[in-house]
């Protein structure tokens, strides 16, 4: 089976964002789509190691940025590769809150979408939620951006000189320095497994 053919679906990136008592939190996701029209309805796939999902799982609600092409590493750094539990996500961002309370981001995103669960499935390593849009609102015109060109334009390469042997992760560009990587080795950034894992040329 060629995990490259798994590449070519298309992917966008998103903040989703969720509020439990005073504590604002959110993650990077790549998987959120709308499913039906009428009633309005939303999907979106959270990792159950994200601190963002339990919170989802017990309020309910949950807000999705849509991010564009102008974002900066540095944002996919902010909400990907810490987690909420240890830090305040809301510090030095920029953002408003939707009439549900939660945040959205007004900066690097062109739209926000509010959503109430209706329903959670298992699926194993992830949550799906399908929820009911309770609000959205388009922020600007800029090109929202897909996965494929986070990773073409936007995810910074690796810095090594020809001597350094190692691993990089293709998902976040942490590095892993060693001959040999561990077959059950998971990335201390992003969380994803040895698989996802290539050789430093």
């Amino acid at each position: 089976m060629s995990k490259e053919a798994m590449d070519k679906l298309t992917y966008g990136l998103f903040v989703l964002t969720a509020k439990e008592g005073d504590k604002d939190n959110g993650c990077i996701v790549n998987t959120v789509s709308q499913v039906t029209i009428t009633p309005n309805r939303i999907a979106a796939v959270v990792d159950k190691k994200n601190y963002t999902h339990d919170m989802i799982m017990r309020t309910k609600e949950f807000n999705a940025s849509v991010l564009t092409e102008q974002s900066k590493f540095d944002t996919y750094r902010h909400w990907g590769f810490q987690s909420g539990a240890d830090v305040d996500k809301t510090e030095q961002i920029t953002f408003k809150r939707s009439k549900n309370g939660l945040i959205y981001l007004t900066e690097e995103t062109n739209a926000f979408i509010s959503a109430k669960v209706i329903s959670c499935t298992d699926l194993g390593t992830h949550t799906l939620f399908l929820a009911d849009v309770t609000e959205a609102e388009v922020l600007s015109s800029d090109e929202s951006v897909t996965y494929s060109y986070y990773r073409k334009n936007i995810k910074t390469k690796p810095k090594t000189d020809e001597a350094k042997k190692g691993f990089v992760c293709t998902v976040c560009g942490y590095i892993y320095e060693g001959d040999t990587l561990p077959e059950d080795f998971i990335c201390p950034w992003c969380n994803h497994p040895a698989e996802d894992f290539e050789p430093l040329e």
